[in-house]
């Protein structure tokens, strides 16, 4: 584990880092295509990726080498999806949680061990496709459906 946040460690940073992108790819192949590419002059390869709107074919997505992509089941055109790099899910515990609505879309990612040299086991990394609506929450998805509390446990505490 200790050697896997190695290459991810920015000297200045107090923790290793978690290197992610999100972006709307509108649909297009295109743009799809450009972003992914553009990944392969980053220094540190993505953990993850986060895409609204993805370009699919028949509700099946693009694939991506080194890179697991995940979705809400069809029916219908996918929404949102998240891509998770192989590496990630070879050193730490990945599962995905699928919400009422395909247009959002959360990875949780685990580890007994602690995170990114901090005490705590776990992060959840959500995708959501807004679509704005003419009547209140004037969003498709309300944001207390996306952002909800949680109480963490202080440094100090035991987890059970």
């Amino acid at each position: 584990m200790e050697n896997f946040f190695t290459c991810y460690t920015d000297s200045s940073a107090v923790f290793p880092s978690f290197p992610f992108v999100q972006h709307n790819c509108l649909g297009s192949w295109d743009v799809f295509l450009s972003l992914f590419h553009s990944f392969t002059m980053l220094p540190h390869p993505l953990l993850l990726v986060a895409i609204q709107d993805p370009p699919s074919r028949r509700s099946v997505l693009p694939t991506f080498p080194g890179l697991l992509f995940i979705a809400p089941p069809p029916p219908g055109r996918p929404r949102v999806a998240i891509y998770v790099s192989r590496t990630l899910n070879q050193h730490l515990f990945c599962s995905t949680v699928f919400h009422e609505s395909s247009e959002m879309l959360s990875v949780d990612v685990f580890s007994p061990e602690g995170l990114f040299g901090s005490p705590h086991r776990s992060l959840r990394v959500t995708s959501v496709y807004l679509l704005h609506t003419n009547r209140p929450p004037y969003r498709s998805i309300a944001p207390e459906r996306t952002f909800f509390f949680s109480s963490l446990p202080s440094p100090g505490s035991r987890e059970f």
